[in-house]
């Protein structure tokens, strides 16, 4: 049993005894209700076995008494009550707070295993390439296909740092949109040649609208459409194609990226774009990644007024598509 089964095990373990000990007190609450209800009506019933009909204040008495009955079930009802619906929505809170934090606890765990994933593998390389150019005397050809590999590795850590600095940012609200003309082709263009260089064996489609320029922060709109196609590379077979669109809309652009990999679950459509959320364990899970791509990248979309949702690719795969105005507000 790995880890992450283990946590949840004792995660169920602790919402097994919670709720016993919750029901447990609403039952000592209902025992106590009624144990108060029947005191009452001994109360009552000792209090008018002590009056006598011939007595001159009978029906006065017999009055007070009634009402000091019907008084005190009335208030043991209403704070029996009243305890009963505050413990309740206590103990709701309290347990929607507690697994919303062991949830949370548990994908800052999957990031930061993932982060080391992560790292590990560019600084592998790194080493290598450095070690076997200091070791060995290589052709130059070779010599310089190291470096260029070296250049890239380097360029996914810059990636994977700057996923995770605007992150923090954007939490914090101190991220500033640059307010640039933007063009949208240009930078599909330059993604595509990118990933070309990255991963040469993947084939990258793309299909562009006449023009296509916005208003925006060209560097974030380039983080976001980074992360859409290495989420789509990562998630779909090598055999396939990721296909890049660009089209306009009556207030501005759509931005699509398709693969033809194995789609999202409708439970899990909404779920993607968490922070740090990733399906499965880290230490099962096969794909790379943090949990924080797809998430910087819907901020980065509603930063520029518009949004990002993911739908089925027809027959098999998912289309990420983001909507954008020419000029956000």
């Amino acid at each position: 049993m790995n880890r992450h089964e283990g946590r949840k095990r004792r995660f169920a373990l602790i919402t097994v005894v919670y709720w016993f000990l919750l029901a447990y007190l609403v039952a000592a609450l209902a025992w106590w209700y009624i144990e108060l209800r029947q005191q009452n009506l001994e109360m009552y019933a000792f209090k008018k076995d002590l009056l006598r009909k011939d007595m001159a204040d009978y029906d006065l008495l017999m009055h007070r008494i009634t009402n000091e009955r019907d008084r005190n079930a009335a208030q043991y009802a209403g704070e029996g009550l009243m305890f009963l619906v505050l413990t309740l929505l206590g103990a709701v809170f309290v347990y929607r707070a507690a697994r919303r934090q062991i949830r949370f606890d548990m994908m800052q765990e999957n990031f930061l295993m993932a982060v080391t994933h992560e790292l590990k593998t560019p600084i592998s390389i790194l080493r290598l390439n450095l070690e076997t150019m200091l070791k060995f005397p290589l052709e130059e050809a070779d010599r310089r296909r190291m470096m260029q590999q070296g250049v890239m590795e380097t360029e996914r850590l810059n990636e994977l740092c700057e996923n995770i600095l605007l992150s923090s940012r954007l939490e914090s609200a101190s991220q500033h949109l640059e307010q640039q003309a933007v063009d949208l082709n240009a930078l599909l263009q330059e993604a595509a040649n990118t990933y070309h260089q990255r991963v040469p064996d993947r084939r990258i489609r793309i299909e562009q609208t006449d023009q296509a320029t916005l208003a925006g922060d060209p560097l974030l709109l380039r983080l976001c459409l980074h992360n859409l196609i290495d989420n789509a590379i990562k998630y779909s077979p090598q055999n396939t194609s990721v296909t890049l669109r660009t089209e306009a809309t009556p207030s501005g652009f759509r931005i699509t990226v398709a693969d033809q990999g194995p789609g999202v679950p409708d439970a899990e459509k909404e779920k993607i774009f968490g922070r740090f959320y990733r399906s499965g364990s880290e230490s099962t899970r096969k794909t790379k990644g943090t949990g924080l791509g797809l998430y910087l990248s819907r901020k980065i979309a509603q930063a520029h007024g518009g949004t990002l949702k993911v739908r089925d690719n027809r027959p098999q795969g998912s289309i990420f598509v983001m909507e954008i105005p020419k000029h956000p507000a």
